[in-house]
């Protein structure tokens, strides 16, 4: 068999691969993606931020993506990855706009690649593959390692070749470096602040946007408001407070664009503020948080913090409804429904009965059942307070499913 050696074209076949290797691999991408992650974050500490700050999903977006383009040439030779050739021209603007050169970027390509060929003998002693058929994949491999460099160099390139005197360019910088989490490279921001003409504030609002947010008048807004309206997930910083002046500001410039303003925080934890209104952007999209032009984070605070984190809350949920699991479905959701306005309003009987549509004889009697089913535990102030949470949590859960 050949080899395969040479690096291909950008877009050639991965032969002599088999197609049918290709169902061997997929499996494994879910399970690599983890793998390479760890691994990156342990040869390459530079790069933990952005596994865990605001980006980590276009990150893993790319790797995923980068896999699968493989797999799926292999597959189907000649497929276009149109989105993986972006997110990896992104992750070279990435590395230009961190002041790296490329060399961390090309040594985790390479990792990533080791780590696969790995799984890939594991692969070949599994089913029996022979040595001329694993050779051949770490050729391709390799080959197609070169092509996701090449692709990278592209987008550093890109940003590297920009004029130093890009004023918008500079501030796109900086507004990445402080919304990319803490802690913050505080040698090269004071750097940039100095050739952007921008002073760090001590504080700062970021504000999430709806994509596409062509429509935002960017010459409209106050000039020390940094904005990157070209990414996928576009979004602004606000020096200091939204005060009554900023908000008109803002009215104006966002010219109709959906929005949601995060909190104020330590500029230092501006990746917060801009993961929380995110997250909100999300939940109104899911039906939980109502839509509006402009949504504050701050109204909804409690909603951010009960679904933060679903697993843990269903498991709340679960230990707090245990002594409600024998009883049958739709006699169980009617005391779960009484029980989490009970809980949360503490109000009569009278006012849970017009709240729940039901006669408040109706109300007692359930309210009595429910006490035999839990009996002092609706009296205990930490139970109370886990169940009233658990029962909030269910109930925006089912706005998500029926809204």
């Amino acid at each position: 068999m050949p080899s395969t050696a040479q690096s291909p074209e950008l877009g050639e076949p991965l032969d002599p691969l088999p197609r049918e290797f290709a169902a061997l691999m997929r499996p494994e991408i879910p399970g690599l993606i983890k793998e390479i992650g760890v691994e990156i974050e342990r040869a390459y500490p530079v790069y933990a931020h952005l596994f865990n700050g605001p980006h980590s999903d276009a990150i893993r977006q790319g790797v995923e993506q980068a896999l699968a383009a493989f797999v799926d040439r292999v597959d189907r030779p000649g497929a276009q990855p149109a989105l993986r050739d972006e997110l990896l021209r992104q992750f070279g603007r990435v590395e230009a706009y961190e002041g790296r050169d490329l060399d961390t970027l090309q040594g985790a390509y390479r990792l990533g690649a080791r780590i696969a060929l790995r799984r890939a003998k594991s692969i070949g002693r599994t089913y029996n593959l022979s040595p001329t058929l694993i050779l051949a994949f770490a050729d391709a491999l390799f080959a197609y390692v070169d092509e996701l460099e090449s692709l990278s160099r592209e987008g550093y390139l890109t940003v590297q070749t920009r004029a130093v005197s890009d004023l918008a360019a500079l501030r796109r910088k900086l507004l990445h470096l402080v919304v990319a989490g803490p802690p913050l490279p505080r040698a090269t921001i004071a750097e940039l602040c100095q050739e952007a003409s921008w002073q760090l504030p001590a504080e700062c609002t970021l504000i999430a946007l709806r994509p596409p947010a062509g429509g935002v008048a960017q010459a409209r807004l106050d000039r020390d408001v940094l904005a990157d309206l070209g990414l996928p997930h576009p979004h602004l910083l606000v020096p200091g407070p939204l005060t009554a002046e900023r908000r008109a500001m803002l009215d104006t410039a966002l010219a109709g664009t959906p929005a949601v303003l995060g909190l104020t925080v330590p500029t230092a934890q501006a990746a917060h503020s801009l993961r929380w209104s995110r997250r909100v952007l999300q939940l109104i999209d899911d039906g939980v948080v109502a839509d509006a032009p402009v949504v504050r984070c701050e109204d909804h605070l409690t909603t951010l913090w009960l679904l933060s984190d679903p697993a843990l809350m269903a498991q709340l949920a679960q230990r707090e409804l245990a002594p409600l699991d024998g009883l049958s479905g739709t006699r169980r959701e009617r005391l779960v429904e009484t029980l989490r306005v009970h809980v949360s309003t503490r109000a009569p009987a009278e006012q849970v009965g017009e709240m729940l549509g039901v006669h408040a004889q109706t109300v007692r009697y359930r309210l009595r059942n429910l006490d035999n089913h839990f009996g002092d535990r609706l009296l205990d102030p930490d139970h109370r307070f886990a169940l009233e949470a658990a029962l909030r949590s269910l109930h925006l859960h089912s706005r998500k499913r029926t809204d």
